[in-house]
């Protein structure tokens, strides 16, 4: 069905204007029917059921209910708060106040009660009960449908009804459809100031990022609001309400746990500090909030408020009353009593005194007509939805029909009106809400499917947003990249620009690994240090290094895999240390190191920790050792990796879905210093045996993964001798037929051959080189080889070999890649582009960004 024409004001006040009462559905409709009148009326002119029965200042009722009930029975809350909302409801669309102790399954001791306690107070249902119009006034009603059972027993015998919608469509207003939340708030602004502000009103889902989004906007640019953040948003009640759960939070709260209640008490704790537990940090900005946490549970809830409000400087009377009107003041602060008052505080609307002035904020869910001269409708998603009433006594046919009519309403409120949306958010649609589903006779799945604007985001040249100011010099340039950098910034430039902008807190992976990583460069300098050395000494020193990190219940378990981890790395370095040092030039003394300094020894091997920067490649970074002249290593705490998931993690066209350059960007490097020489490149996962050693079966060769890096194209490895011999080791079919071939034969058939570019199985057999491979070698072996076979194994051998090794061509495209994305950098660094959120291969991993919170959704 088509969206019928909702009356203006002006029209309802033409055919209500001689009657001496009006009763409108909402508080909005009357008073914009009452801002119409245009003669002198004495009394009331229009108003709702329930303002014509309790007067103009109407009380929530549910809360009235609620407070007096807990402060009369030893109830739990939730069931206090539950039988409540069904007696009132019931209440609401039957009439009766003990209607609902007919419905057998909803009847227990605490409803009964609720029944008993609402008969003795005076909330505006019973009025609603009481009172009826005097039968002597000519009364209209406007949107009769719209009134419950309980709003229509105030209505005389005789009344006139009038017709919210007239007979004939509503042209709706295209959507305009941007990318993002923020694109939507941003055209928002640009339509609003602290000149218009009281003539325009905002309809959103309170509980939806808008809502944040829009206050926050609207407060920076010193535009006036009203209807948005209530009682439970005040930051001072929220930070309050933190603070009592830090009590019963126990031992493991880091500083960025609480840094939001921090920031509240005007205190700035350092960024390094952000992952450590606060038991263990020692700094005085944290030292009230442990006093506090530690005092709490022989505080009383006056006490806790009185403490909270002299640390942060504030008044906290309303909230003060209100503990006292819960019966909590003076009552100890347990966990249990904090999970009520947070339980009380998500229910329930504590009144707030509000100043009516500038921007109206509506909800879209408790608003039906909305008296702005402009109205911006911003979202319209699936959160403006009523969840349907899943009660016996509610007619969900009938309520459905009221929420589809004020929706109805609602999209007509105003002279102008604009529809901002987003069409789609983390890839997937917007889904529109459900009612224009109701209402539109055309199909759709999102907003652009309906008449539609599409709104690209612009670069503001107006000089809104942050000050800009001129420096007079040039945009310093990068010119190298480390392997973590290149990481970040493949997989989200605008990750990798925060990660340069920001600092970031000392993360426990980090330190574990930078201690384990100083244990082996130490060792391979002072292996005789290291043989004589107490582990148990050595595991208590990383204890200290981390228990800021973690519990003291982890110790154990911690301690275990210290002892290993030193274990592990002492024994592979006993078994494989390098060679010699000869062909090194000496090293730069580059970092520190724990267990130099713990021992009172130099660390200045060659060897280890190696920092290299190269401007021609535009690459730098640091080996952890040289084991020999073509022979890398890098320990890893994490877990080992296949060398063929190593060499797919560096792809470049495109990216993996996580970029890991590391491999590449050392060998692209080293290759410089020993060319033309075939190079490995080994991770030695040194935590990966450890439920092996506890087992006692420990190999380390299954801890390792080496990467090899041939100085030749990879068709020119194919044709070795090298690549031969790989054959003859291969499946039995392809070792049979190549034994069979023999070498020379082998050489003479793929020298004018070139190898796919695909690493695909299936498209490697179906190629033109895999049928004249095949026929090639056919012709060359013995009736008895199955060379059909033996070609395919060898094809599939070579591939194999190809993915987990580096080839000339590989690394060249590598530098290449490098030389781009350092153009690439520059150019933002200076401004010529923005730093995308996206990577190289579109959506940013967010398992492998730093600054999740700085990225939004959809912001490209």
């Amino acid at each position: 069905m088509p969206i019928r024409r909702a009356k203006r004001a002006e029209s309802l006040y033409a055919e209500v204007a001689d009657y001496d009462l009006v009763v409108a559905p909402d508080a909005a409709l009357a008073s914009a029917i009452n801002r119409r009148l245009d003669r002198p009326h004495f009394g009331t002119f229009a108003t709702t059921p329930r303002r014509l029965a309790a007067g103009r200042r109407e009380q929530a009722e549910d809360r009235r209910a609620f407070l007096r009930l807990v402060a009369e029975t030893d109830r739990d809350w939730k069931s206090i708060a539950y039988a409540v909302g069904n007696v009132l409801q019931c209440w609401e669309h039957r009439g009766r106040l003990d209607a609902i102790l007919d419905y057998d399954a909803y009847v227990d001791d605490a409803t009964r009660e609720v029944v008993d306690v609402m008969r003795t107070l005076r909330t505006t249902s019973k009025r609603l009960s009481e009172y009826s119009v005097d039968d002597d006034l000519s009364v209209a009603v406007v949107g009769y449908d719209q009134l419950t059972a309980l709003e229509r027993n105030v209505l005389p015998d005789a009344f006139d009804r009038v017709e919210l919608f007239a007979d004939e469509a509503f042209d709706r207003p295209p959507f305009h459809v941007f990318e993002s939340e923020t694109d939507v708030v941003a055209a928002l602004l640009d339509a609003v100031s602290a000149r218009n502000a009281d003539r325009v009103a905002v309809v959103l889902d309170g509980g939806s990022r808008y809502s944040s989004l829009v206050e926050s906007a609207l407060e920076a640019a010193d535009v006036p609001f009203y209807g948005g953040p209530g009682f439970a948003d005040d930051p001072h009640h929220r930070a309050f309400l933190r603070l009592l759960r830090l009590g019963f939070r126990g031992s493991e709260t880091t500083v960025d746990d609480v840094r939001p209640l921090l920031a509240r008490l005007g205190v700035d704790a350092p960024v390094a500090d952000g992952d450590r537990r606060l038991e263990a940090v020692d700094a005085p900005e944290v030292a009230w909030l442990r006093t506090f946490r530690d005092d709490v549970a022989d505080m009383t809830f006056a006490g806790a408020i009185d403490a909270y409000a002299s640390e942060a400087g504030v008044e906290l009377e309303r909230f003060d009353e209100e503990l006292r009107e819960l019966g909590l003041a003076g009552e100890p602060v347990t966990e249990g009593a904090v999970d009520r008052l947070a339980y009380y505080l998500q229910t329930y609307e504590v009144p707030v005194d509000r100043d009516n002035e500038g921007v109206l904020l509506a909800d879209a869910k408790s608003s039906a007509y909305v008296d702005r001269p402009v109205v911006f409708h911003l979202g319209m998603g699936e959160g403006w939805t009523h969840s349907a009433p899943q009660r016996p006594w509610v007619d969900t046919e009938a309520q459905f029909d009221r929420y589809v009519r004020d929706f109805q309403r609602l999209l007509q409120s105003g002279d102008r009106r604009y529809y901002l949306v987003r069409d789609a958010a983390g890839g997937e649609p917007v889904t529109p809400c459900l009612y224009l589903g109701d209402l539109l006779d055309e199909e759709f799945e999102r907003f652009s499917d309906l008449d539609s604007v599409e709104h690209r985001r612009r670069r503001h040249s107006d000089g809104g947003g942050f000050d800009r100011r001129p420096l007079g010099v040039d945009a310093e340039s990068v010119e190298t990249l480390s392997q973590s950098a290149l990481n970040s910034y493949v997989n989200s430039p605008r990750d990798y620009l925060f990660g340069r902008l920001l600092d970031s807190p000392d993360r426990e992976r980090f330190v574990e690994g930078n201690l384990f990583h100083d244990f082996a460069e130490f060792c391979v300098n002072h292996p005789d240090v290291v043989a004589e050395a107490d582990t148990d000494d050595l595991v208590d020193a990383m204890l200290g290094e981390t228990e800021a990190f973690f519990d003291a219940a982890d110790e154990t378990l911690r301690r275990r895999k210290y002892r290993i981890g030193l274990e592990l790395i002492a024994e592979y370095l006993d078994e494989n240390a390098p060679e010699s040092d000869e062909f090194l030039t000496p090293a730069s003394g580059w970092g520190t190191n724990f267990f130099a300094e713990r021992f009172d020894e130099p660390v200045d091997s060659p060897l280890t920790e190696r920092w290299f920067e190269d401007d021609a490649l535009g690459v730098k970074g640091k080996i952890d050792l040289v084991r020999s002249p073509a022979q890398l290593l890098d320990y890893k705490s994490g877990r080992r990796k296949r060398p063929s998931q190593v060499v797919a993690g560096a792809a470049t066209d495109p990216p993996a879905d996580a970029p890991n350059f590391q491999t590449a960007l050392y060998l692209t490097y080293y290759r410089t210093l020993r060319p033309d020489e075939r190079l490995e490149f080994t991770f030695f996962h040194f935590l990966e045996p450890m439920d092996d050693v506890i087992a006692g079966d420990a190999d380390l060769d299954d801890a390792l993964a080496t990467v090899t890096y041939h100085p030749s194209s990879f068709d020119e490895y194919v044709g070795s001798r090298e690549a031969y011999e790989t054959l003859l080791d291969g499946y039995n079919d392809c070792r049979e037929t190549f034994d069979d071939l023999g070498y020379a034969a082998y050489e003479e058939v793929v020298t004018d051959l070139s190898f796919p570019e695909t690493t695909d199985r299936d498209e490697l057999r179906a190629s033109a080189f895999a049928e004249r491979f095949a026929a090639a070698v056919d012709a060359r072996t013995a009736d008895g080889v199955d060379a059909e076979k033996g070609a395919d194994q060898a094809i599939r051998a070579l591939n194999g070999v190809r993915r987990r090794a580096f080839f000339r061509e590989d690394l060249d495209a590598f530098e290449s890649f490098v030389d781009e994305r350092l153009e690439e950098v520059n150019r933002r660094r200076a401004g010529e582009e923005r730093f995308p959120v996206d990577g190289l291969g579109g959506e940013p991993n967010y398992r492998r960004v730093d600054n999740r919170d700085l990225l939004l959704r959809g912001d490209r």
